[in-house]
């Protein structure tokens, strides 16, 4: 587990605070249903209660952490099912995203997806499974971002944090560059402009994940 030691100037103690309870929650170091008591974590960071009440605040903005009954704060549960039924709207959503953005995209567009694939090897070699996925949802995140559908971006903003835990745990059975060569296998599709195939491609990949919801 990450240690809570403040070893270095943050931009703010509720974002250290933050960031660390954020990557704990998603690599499941701390499980559903684990009680967030914010004595014991501000005790934990050697901080004040404020910061803590701050990121904890954050964290159930994004649906990490909710309120119980007779508990108080307590991280949130995620389902075979809740994952299903997002990965079922990814394939109704994500090839018309992906559609959208081929059909207006340019040379920054390919130039910003190969560094977000450069940036997942990178954290394959710095042995950071995190970064490797928050760099995944980047990858997908910039279909929503350039499709020019607002709709669809919100879609994606309210499923992202879901998606990335669930990946974060799942994320073993990716062995070495297995994640970014086959991110590199997409983004040369698009790079042909070839949307029938690319589309295909990107949502057969969405199978390997139905594994763990049957």
């Amino acid at each position: 587990m990450e240690t809570a030691n403040i070893t270095q100037t943050p931009i703010s103690l509720s974002e250290h605070v933050h960031t660390i309870l954020k990557r704990q929650i998603m690599k499941g170091e701390l499980p559903p249903g684990h009680r967030m008591i914010v004595l014991d974590i501000a005790r934990e960071f050697s901080v004040s209660q404020a910061p803590v009440r701050e990121a904890l605040e954050r964290l159930k903005q994004e649906g990490l952490i909710i309120g119980k009954t007779n508990k108080g704060s307590v991280v949130s549960e995620i389902t075979a099912k809740e994952i299903r039924d997002i990965y079922e709207l990814r394939q109704l959503v994500e090839g018309h995203a992906l559609r959208g953005m081929m059909k207006q995209m340019t040379e920054h567009d390919i130039d910003a997806l190969q560094q977000i694939v450069d940036g997942m090897r990178a954290a394959v070699d710095k042995g950071d499974p995190f970064q490797l996925v928050e760099m995944d949802m980047d990858f997908h995140g910039y279909f929503y971002k350039r499709c020019g559908n607002e709709l669809f971006l919100d879609i994606w903003s309210k499923i992202r944090m879901k998606i990335m835990r669930f990946i974060t745990v799942t994320n073993k059975d990716h062995k070495g560059y297995s994640l970014p060569d086959s991110h590199t296998e997409i983004l040369e599709l698009i790079k042909t402009g070839n949307i029938e195939l690319t589309e295909e491609k990107l949502i057969r990949g969405f199978d390997f994940y139905k594994q763990y919801t049957n």
